[in-house]
């Protein structure tokens, strides 16, 4: 293995949580006023924390969304991820392959930790990672594509930047490895390789990034 620590986005990556998460988004906006196609949450919104929503909206409006947008967000995505949401195909196997090598992995996520949490529990993934193993945007002041999140990943799991390596599906999350100065895979299942611009490589099927990383 090329490098000594695998940092995994969480949403579209880990869990296939994207489809669900940006339908209610896209549903939850148009409710509000704000008419968003779920094409239109993927190409703003996706690899965001919620914050950007709130700035987007405000930009392009000029109005602030409700005070308890991201209580009601959060609570419609949840529930829909208990009775929806799965694994990325593959992943657990990913894991299992760095588990048996020693390789170390974290995640990293633009998702609050709760979000996080939720889908880990729903999916089963929580078996694979620590607490000390999750990182959310809620642990610094900037999310994706500022590089912060991925810094602060690096430094808690003790491995320098150019020692680390990033699996993303989302344009913003490809500019924030970048800005880290981290090598990143681009994950093509549900992104065309085209808007994942900068990445050191792509794939489409889990069963092709160890041999990328390799």
């Amino acid at each position: 293995m090329r490098y000594d620590l695998i940092i995994f986005d969480n949403d579209g990556v880990l869990v296939d949580s994207e489809p669900i998460s940006n339908t209610i988004l896209s549903g939850y906006l148009t409710e509000l006023g704000h008419p968003t196609s779920y094409e239109e949450s993927l190409r703003d919104y996706m690899g965001a924390a919620v914050h950007r929503v709130h700035d987007v909206i405000q930009e392009r409006t000029g109005q602030a969304l409700p005070v308890d947008f991201d209580e009601t967000l959060h609570a419609r995505i949840f529930a829909a991820f208990e009775r929806e949401l799965q694994p990325v195909a593959g992943a657990t196997d990913v894991l299992g392959k760095l588990v048996a090598d020693g390789v170390a992995y974290c995640v990293a996520s633009s998702g609050t930790h709760e979000r996080i949490r939720v889908g880990h529990r729903r999916t089963g993934l929580d078996e694979w990672f620590e607490d000390e193993w999750v990182f959310s945007s809620e642990d610094v002041g900037r999310g994706k594509p500022a590089p912060d999140l991925f810094l602060h990943a690096a430094e808690r799991m003790g491995v320098a930047p150019e020692r680390c390596v990033v699996v993303e599906d989302s344009r913003l999350g490809i500019q924030a490895a970048r800005a880290a100065g981290m090598d990143v895979y681009g994950f093509t299942a549900m992104t065309p390789a085209e808007r994942l611009e900068g990445a050191n490589g792509y794939f489409d099927d889990m069963g092709q990034l160890l041999g990328l990383l390799g």
